[in-house]
């Protein structure tokens, strides 16, 4: 060991041990804690464990959370973990808003409190404050994790209260909130529109923030994370015939979205973002159409170069790895 070079054992050898191996070797010395601390090594460490044997799955349910791998295979899971929340909590109380490398923002709804937790580590943080912030209010405000430059966990929080919009971001490195200017559209702040959560990418935060009305107004609303300056961008060009929705997700560090409009049968388009456009990348079909109920029972889409539509406890897989890509899907999906 002695013999090898500092870099080979970082990148090459502790980017493959599980999670709370790497947090134990960040005790070994501060060369290794700086090295394993990165940016560099948690992405490289993330696509490591991004293989199909090696997908996981956090479940929620009223009192308990527990994880289960994905066994694409036959899209079904495997024998379940318990995880116990470190924090007290109610019956049916902890959602969570967003993630980023294995840390979850969630929310006690009891308490509106916001907090960042680490399943793995059991470490937790409680961001809400005697000044009243870190306390979401579902429907109305939106969440993103993100990390900046300087390798700070931070989370955006946007709050609409009665047409007035606020913009809010804490450091996990100073454990403090501080407010940012954003300039957006009057009619954003009204309840009629839906933000979602934020989807991190290339040093941006992309929120999708669609109307609730048939033939509204869809945009996608980008948060450069090192300058905090905002942007308005299009949303991809799918047909107003229905709802529409747009769920961002991030793969290989490229954007994409998820996009369904319909009424009665909803069609999911996928897209890809290059620049400031939308480039279609699948259609229906290969993804076919599904029901407007079922439609309605998806709760995640997960990613890793492979695509699984979780809907009510059944995963739907669609393989997207090969190009030019090829698509497979089980009869379930009719």
């Amino acid at each position: 060991m002695a013999d090898l070079p500092i870099h080979t054992i970082v990148f090459e050898i502790l980017t493959r041990l599980p999670a709370k191996d790497v947090g134990r070797s960040k005790s070994v010395c501060k060369q290794w804690y700086a090295l394993l601390s990165t940016q560099d090594f948690v992405r490289i460490h993330c696509s490591r464990s991004l293989v199909s044997s090696n997908q996981r799955v956090l479940l929620i349910d009223d009192l308990t959370c527990s994880v289960r791998p994905i066994i694409s295979n036959n899209n079904d899971y495997g024998p379940s973990s318990i995880v116990t929340f470190p924090f007290h909590h109610q019956n049916n109380d902890v959602s969570i808003l967003s993630h980023l490398n294995g840390l979850l923002c969630v929310c006690l709804n009891h308490t509106y409190e916001l907090l960042l937790w680490n399943p793995t580590t059991t470490a937790f943080k409680c961001l809400s404050t005697p000044d009243s912030h870190g306390f979401y209010i579902n429907n109305l405000d939106a969440i993103g994790l993100y990390v900046d430059a300087d390798d700070d966990y931070k989370v955006l929080h946007i709050k609409r209260r009665s047409g007035v919009l606020g913009v809010y971001v804490y450091s996990r490195e100073v454990d403090s909130w501080r407010n940012i200017r954003l300039i957006t559209r009057q009619e954003y702040l009204s309840p009629h529109f839906n933000w979602s959560p934020g989807t991190f990418c290339g040093g941006t935060l992309y929120f999708t923030v669609c109307e609730c009305w048939i033939r509204g107004t869809n945009v996608v609303i980008c948060f450069d994370v090192n300058s905090e300056q905002f942007k308005e961008i299009s949303f991809p060009p799918v047909p107003s015939i229905g709802m529409v929705q747009g769920v961002l997700v991030n793969v290989k560090n490229v954007r994409h979205m998820f996009a369904s409009t319909g009424m009665f049968e909803m069609t999911i388009d996928l897209w890809t973002l290059q620049g400031d456009y939308w480039i279609k990348v699948l259609s229906c079909p290969p993804i076919p159409p599904i029901s407007l109920s079922l439609w309605c029972d998806i709760t995640h889409y997960v990613t890793n170069g492979n695509w699984f539509v979780m809907t009510l406890g059944k995963l739907f897989t669609i393989e997207m790895d090969m190009k030019p890509f090829e698509c497979f899907y089980p009869v379930s999906w009719f």
